[in-house]
């Protein structure tokens, strides 16, 4: 078992005084504007005792969401819900931790709440402790077989992000076992329960037959539902079947437009993709400003193989 992280009291005794009324004055001033009146409710329940209200007021303060964003306050709120077994408020301050978001980062702190979370019915405290063990530096030695283990409590507990995660375990061989056929059952339990990375990965699988029999037909409409719940790698990736023709019709101009589509969702390869087109002029004229537009674009949304295109 991992060291849970002390309580608040311990945690930020040396936060300074002042920054603690600060966030309260601005609480008690934001009552009187309408759009923050929501605030005061919450601050109100959780003076009272209301664990869950704290945790709803840290998220608020950590978002800077219609009250004064200060994350070692929002901190201190999280660890008095997590310390009442408020679940999810141990997997948000974990995060913090992990990420460094107001606090020292510390990975073995943040693997200690993600377990406190995990057993207290937080899936996502399971998903988050299950991506520590799957690398070295995060604060656990790795452990390939305990986050297929975690990954699988998440996904057995609701939460689709761990049937993905196992899936592309099980996709992949990590641990030293490869099953492509669970890997792609896994991937439609997510595609059904609503998740559309779900979706996208199945159509993968019927792409490449892994798993699954070849089938690109599938494949594409498995994209479509993705791009239509704006899940941009649907897109992307029914746009590339245009451009070849394959369970599709060959058609650079619907391709065009769902690479654009992606683009305009922020999705980087995908700007890559519609820049090639207008560099190449397949499907558009050809316009080699637009695409260097689109190169730049496309590195600004971190897909690093467009940085330096012209």
């Amino acid at each position: 078992m991992f060291k849970i992280a002390p309580r608040a009291s311990t945690l930020f005794s040396t936060a300074p005084a002042g920054r603690f009324l600060l966030v309260a004055v601005a609480l008690a001033l934001g009552a009187c504007n309408p759009a923050t009146r929501e605030i005061k409710p919450l601050r109100e329940s959780c003076d009272d005792g209301d664990l869950a209200a704290c945790n709803d007021l840290a998220d608020r303060i950590l978002r800077g969401d219609r009250v004064l964003q200060d994350r070692a306050y929002a901190a201190v709120l999280f660890q008095r819900a997590c310390d009442g077994n408020v679940a999810q408020a141990c997997d948000r301050l974990g995060q913090m931790y992990e990420m460094g978001t107001g606090l020292n980062r510390n990975g073995t702190r943040a693997a200690g709440l993600y377990e406190q979370a995990c057993d207290g019915g937080e899936m996502e405290g399971c998903i988050h402790l299950g991506s520590q063990y799957q690398q070295d530096d995060s604060g656990v030695s790795e452990d390939l077989a305990r986050a297929a283990n975690l990954f699988e409590q998440a996904c057995d507990g609701g939460a689709l992000e761990g049937c993905i995660r196992l899936g592309v375990m099980n996709q992949r061989g990590d641990g030293g076992f490869q099953d492509l056929i669970e890997a792609a059952s896994l991937f439609e339990r997510a595609c059904e329960g609503g998740l559309m990375v779900g979706c996208v990965q199945l159509g993968a699988s019927y792409v490449t037959g892994e798993g699954v029999d070849q089938d690109l037909t599938r494949a594409a409409s498995l994209y479509q539902q993705a791009c239509d719940t704006d899940e941009m790698t649907g897109c992307l990736n029914l746009g590339d079947l245009h451009v070849t023709g394959q369970g599709v019709a060959l058609d650079l101009d619907l391709a065009v437009a769902l690479f654009q589509q992606g683009c305009d969702g922020r999705h980087g390869e995908s700007c890559l993709r519609v820049g090639d087109l207008y560099a190449t002029g397949s499907g558009v004229p050809r316009n080699l400003s637009r695409a260097a537009s689109l190169f730049r674009r496309a590195c600004f949304l971190g897909h690093r193989e467009a940085c330096g295109r012209r």
